[in-house]
């Protein structure tokens, strides 16, 4: 059997031990030569090609329920659900997600993308299934890193306690995106490395069966005899405790000892646990050996896994700047949520250990770690993806700004990314500048970037910094670091004509606009904001009185983002002047390449010139027909455009 020939799982129950070995083998290798060509994540697909062709030999889907835990492991489910002729367009536009999504197939179920959600959705699919007097049965696949985070716990919590029928695979790789930390990690570790539960489970059994004992006290006697033997050899068994049933550990790899375990966990009547353990990026010897490195990433070299070498990306100036305030400043600590490498903090673990914090997927708690951490006089700086963040902001609002403790947030993949609606890093403008006492900013270059981390971690508040994933401008970095002035923007460039102000790498695509402007005879004063909030009210005022026409740009959601700032500030100072707005409109963004939706939204140097020149002919038009007439009005047609004008 070829995966070319494969429509459906159902095709795989009749394959023998040696057809299904060389399925697998066929498996890694188009996995390889497609995440080296598209990017994407490597190591967590290659760690679970046995696991899914076992979870598919066992169950039947899409009757059966399969769900995965961020679903970034679910190439293998992919392929071997008929999309195996679509799968050269992975996380490519329009082509197949880099993640579960029920549009793409009847045997993807739920929309992933963050972690430690696929009990919590599984308790309720189970229990959506025992209302409606149905019969199928709800598997949720968890890597042991996303068990960090404090949701899955609440759903073992909820579903033990339920006695609700479904079972969780636990996939045990010791890894996250980087190495697992914690006590949980510990725990399995310990588990991994000492005697199998089910054998010891086994022999103490057999054991006991050889004393003669009679009567009902001590068929008792047996029973706690048999926990008391089993606690001491396995250690503190959690998930029984918590009212699973737990099987294993399973070796990962080992199909047939795979569908045996599966099987016991079907015909149980509770919830059951059945913890695999895999090797993260098995059978690449370089994913293997770094499965950090593999775990998601850019296109490589598939012989050798190398990708091309290139400039600084914001995150390695995050993260050498981080590490030159550490020196200067003993009170600067550093957080992660288990992306150490991915936020640029790789140099700060090497270099302060002391005072660098891996959390595990876990950042409601990193935040408010880090609101205790300010308590305690130190300078916290939480490294977190924007699309992460979002799940600690509550905690935010109430352990950090409420206080208004010195916390600093820096933002990594603000803006538009490859991966889709999951984690398209947009909200972070819209969902931050509400929050009281938050100073927010956004650099225009890598430059900036290092300034504005020195300001904010000087800052005696909150502060949050957003700055986009990838390669940075290359322009050069100042040696010496300085506060800038909080609330103060920057003219990049002065005009008559039309203002634009871009936030972040938005303000170099307006000086390139600006340019295309001039060769049109209109004349653009460019405004670099740095600062969502507090907006630099008086230059921002000034320039709309002045002007009368200005365009805002900004790589985030429109609604209630930096344009909404602005036109919020000149109906409260009676600015009369025309204001269009440009940036993602109210819809989630799917995968594809940030060049494309940037295009397609207008964010290039032509779109932001189109939409200037449109404005500044229709402002001087109604200016001609109506020489009275103030500058205010919506103009007809305009995309995201309002007034200033109470």
């Amino acid at each position: 059997m070829y995966l070319r020939d494969l429509t459906g799982p159902e095709q795989l129950k009749g394959l023998t031990p040696a057809e299904l070995a060389g399925l697998a083998a066929e498996i890694r290798r188009v996995i390889l030569e497609t995440v080296a060509s598209n990017g994407g994540h490597l190591a967590p697909n290659l760690g679970v090609v046995e696991l899914t062709l076992a979870l598919h030999l066992v169950f039947d889907s899409p009757h059966d329920k399969i769900l995965w835990d961020v679903s970034h492991q679910s190439y293998v489910h992919k392929l071997l659900t008929g999309r195996y002729h679509q799968f050269h367009t992975l996380r490519q536009r329009g082509g197949i997600a880099g993640f579960t999504d029920p549009r793409e197939s009847v045997h993807d179920h739920f929309h992933w993308g963050h972690a430690s959600t696929s009990i919590s959705a599984a308790v309720g699919m189970a229990k959506a299934r025992d209302l409606a007097g149905e019969q199928y049965d709800v598997v949720a696949v968890i890597g042991d890193g996303a068990l960090t985070g404090g949701l899955a716990y609440e759903a073992l919590d909820h579903a033990g306690q339920d006695k609700t029928k479904l079972i969780v695979v636990l996939n045990d790789n010791s890894m996250s995106i980087a190495p697992n930390v914690g006590g949980i990690s510990n725990y399995l570790a310990r588990i991994r490395t000492g005697p199998s539960y089910q054998r010891v489970k086994h022999d103490v059994a057999e054991a006991l069966r050889q004393i003669p004992f009679v009567g009902s006290q001590a068929l008792d006697l047996v029973d706690r005899l048999k926990e008391g033997v089993k606690h001491l050899l396995v250690h503190n068994m959690f998930f029984e405790d918590l009212g699973f049933t737990y099987l294993g550990p399973v070796d990962g790899h080992n199909i047939p000892a795979l569908t045996d375990a599966l099987r016991q966990a079907r015909a149980y009547p509770g919830p059951t646990v059945v913890h695999v353990v895999t090797t993260k990026g098995k059978g690449v010897p370089y994913a293997e050996e770094l499965p950090d490195k593999f775990h998601g990433g850019g296109p490589f070299d598939v012989a050798t896994g190398r990708t091309r070498p290139g400039s600084l990306t914001y995150s390695e100036v995050f993260g050498n700047t981080i590490a030159k305030l550490a020196a200067q400043d003993s009170r600067v600590c550093a957080i992660t949520a288990a992306m150490p490498s991915g936020t640029g903090l790789t140099r700060f673990a090497r270099e302060f250990p002391d005072r660098y914090f891996d959390v595990g997927i876990a950042e409601q708690h990193g935040v408010t770690f880090a609101a205790g951490l300010a308590k305690g006089g130190m300078r916290p700086v939480f490294a977190v993806y924007s699309t992460f963040l979002q799940r600690a902001y509550d905690q935010v609002i109430h352990d950090v700004a409420l206080q208004d403790l010195p916390v600093t947030l820096a933002i990594d993949r603000g803006g538009l990314v490859e991966d889709g609606a999951t984690h398209q890093g947009v909200f972070d403008v819209a969902y931050l500048r509400a929050i009281p006492r938050m100073v927010v900013m956004a650099p225009k270059d890598e430059n900036e970037l290092q300034h504005m981390l020195y300001t904010a971690v000087q800052h005696a508040g909150p502060a949050a910094l957003r700055y986009p994933r990838g390669k940075a401008q290359g322009v050069a970095l100042d040696e010496q670091l300085q506060a800038l002035p909080i609330g103060r923007a920057e003219v990049l460039q002065e005009g008559d004509d039309v203002v634009l102000v871009g936030l972040g790498t938005m303000a170099p695509v307006c000086l390139a606009a600006a340019r295309l402007l001039a060769e049109k005879s209109i004349s653009a004063m460019v405004i670099n904001p740095r600062f969502v909030k507090p907006l630099d009210a008086e230059l921002l005022i000034r320039a709309g009185r002045q002007v009368g026409a200005v365009v805002t740009v900004e790589e985030a959601c429109l609604a209630g983002g930096f344009g909404s700032a602005v036109l919020e500030l000149f109906a409260e100072h009676h600015v009369d002047a025309r204001v269009v707005r440009m940036g993602i409109p109210d819809e989630f963004v799917d995968h594809g390449s940030p060049g494309h939706f940037l295009e397609q939204y207008g964010l290039t140097p032509e779109g932001i010139a189109r939409e200037a020149e449109e404005l500044v002919l229709q402002l001087s038009s109604d200016l001609a027909t109506h020489p009275g007439r103030r500058r205010s009005g919506r103009r007809p047609g305009a995309r995201a455009a309002g007034s200033g004008q109470p």
